[in-house]
């Protein structure tokens, strides 16, 4: 995150989300999720929650208290260079949950990652508007 204001990097995983709910593909793996999962880039300070539900994908700022699953990597560039290779290797970044959830963070992580890598490469939103 070093090159972009923690405003910036929420406007840009924001919208990463967005697109991700926008994915058909993705969406149908998680029509039955029903979970609140929680994502920390712990040096960083910095966290953001994303809500399952219904083939829903939403996107909150505030950091959930009581989340379903919990996604934390110790360094913001470990969490880049996963957008970057479009894929986070197992035992790369904190797990934390029910074992029955894991099943529904493998295809949220990974579209989620391209996602975010895409709107790093072209950093608008829908209007044309820069997020930077």
């Amino acid at each position: 995150m070093n090159q972009y204001s923690k405003r910036a990097a929420r406007r840009l995983i924001q919208r990463a989300v967005v697109l991700l709910g926008r994915d058909k593909h993705v969406r149908q793996h998680l029509r039955e999720a029903r979970l609140t999962t929680l994502w920390i880039l712990a040096d960083e300070d910095f966290a953001w929650t994303v809500v399952l539900g219904g083939g829903r994908i939403e996107f909150e700022r505030r950091p959930a208290k009581q989340p379903d699953l919990r996604l934390a990597w110790r360094t913001a560039e470990e969490f880049f260079q996963h957008v970057d290779e479009g894929v986070a290797p197992e035992g790369s970044f904190e797990f934390q949950g029910k074992q029955e959830h894991r099943r529904f963070s493998e295809p949220l992580l990974k579209g989620f990652l391209l996602s975010l890598r895409h709107v790093l490469a072209n950093p608008v939103d829908d209007a044309g508007e820069s997020l930077l």
